[in-house]
């Protein structure tokens, strides 16, 4: 085989790696931002897991301010350790007979701008037993 052969062989796939990196690339960008988006998802998650859980243990106590403590102090923590990965973040106490609680519904942070923010609500509920003192003597009834 002769210099001249070779030569032409190898024009015909020339540029071919070009084309296979355009067509290769735009896929790979795609998978790599869904990774990160889903990322930030669960670290918004976790986060609005945290403040629901600290303002429930604050809600959780029987005190007349009950309500605003357990929301101030789950819209602390999310001020506190993710203020730019949750956007709109709403906290609600509640309190369902004989059970207070904290519920953080926020959306995480967005990397892809395509896809509807719907998609990323991340919604965090934790609640328990009211915390009170109950007399040793047998009557009912929180003191």
């Amino acid at each position: 085989m002769n210099l001249a052969t070779r030569d032409r062989g190898g024009r015909g796939e020339r540029g071919a790696t070009v084309v296979e990196l355009a067509i290769v690339m735009p896929v790979v960008l795609v998978v790599v931002l869904l990774i990160v988006q889903s990322a930030l998802w669960f670290h918004g998650r976790q986060i609005a897991d945290a403040a629901a859980r600290e303002g429930a243990r604050l809600a959780r106590v029987d005190t007349d301010s009950w309500r605003q403590d357990g929301e101030s102090r789950a819209q602390e923590v999310i001020r506190t350790v993710g203020p730019k990965l949750l956007d709109g973040a709403t906290v609600t106490a509640w309190e369902e007979g004989d059970r207070r609680g904290v519920e953080v519904t926020a959306t995480a942070v967005q990397v892809i701008p395509l896809l509807p923010s719907t998609t990323f609500t991340v919604t965090a509920r934790f609640g328990g037993p009211i915390e009170c003192f109950r007399p040793d003597d047998g009557s009912e009834g929180c003191q």
